[in-house]
């Protein structure tokens, strides 16, 4: 699948001084962890969930670093780029690559039963994710779950991992800090 490079643009808007409607930010990702070919996290912005909306604000509020969870009280919105597993690659080395991605981003606590899949992880958030491009699976402690372009999927704070068949998948996703019960 090609193309990823151009679709992963951020238009972000804001007012000028004279409460005119501009482009404050036209260009790729704030941060990216990965490469499309590689896959990965692509951040876009993440802004706080109080106080008022300021769009005289000139500033891009792209995250400087790729983590995975937001920040406590913040959300955050990215693309992310999901690839096949490789066969030749054995599980314990599938396991281990995604402790080190996750450690990367600051997330190794987050994984759970690696049996399931290498990359099964829980975060403390409401995310709703949208699959762009590719066809996926959302792993569950109970199953798969089939994804399609153009659906969504709400995940409330629940074990998951996304599996991609025949070729990367690209997703964009708004994850909210939301503490769980």
């Amino acid at each position: 699948m090609t193309g990823f490079e151009e679709a992963l643009r951020r238009v972000i808007t804001g007012d000028d001084s004279d409460g005119q409607s501009v482009v404050i930010v036209d260009g790729p990702p704030s941060v990216a962890s990965g490469t499309p070919s590689t896959g990965g996290l692509f951040d876009i912005w993440q802004d706080s969930l109080t106080g008022l909306l300021d769009p005289t604000a000139p500033d891009d509020l792209g995250p400087r670093q790729s983590i995975l969870s937001p920040d406590k009280g913040k959300v955050k919105v990215r693309w992310f780029v999901i690839h096949p597993l490789d066969p030749a690659v054995s599980a314990e080395e599938a396991n281990a690559g995604a402790r080190e991605r996750f450690a990367a981003f600051g997330a190794e606590d987050h994984l759970r039963d690696q049996s399931k899949h290498p990359a099964m992880h829980q975060t403390d958030t409401l995310d709703v994710i949208c699959l762009l491009q590719g066809d996926v699976s959302l792993v569950l402690d109970s199953g798969e779950t089939r994804i399609r372009p153009g659906q969504v999927v709400i995940q409330r704070g629940t074990s998951h991992a996304w599996r991609a068949h025949g070729g990367p998948a690209l997703l964009l996703a708004v994850l909210i800090d939301r503490p769980l019960a």
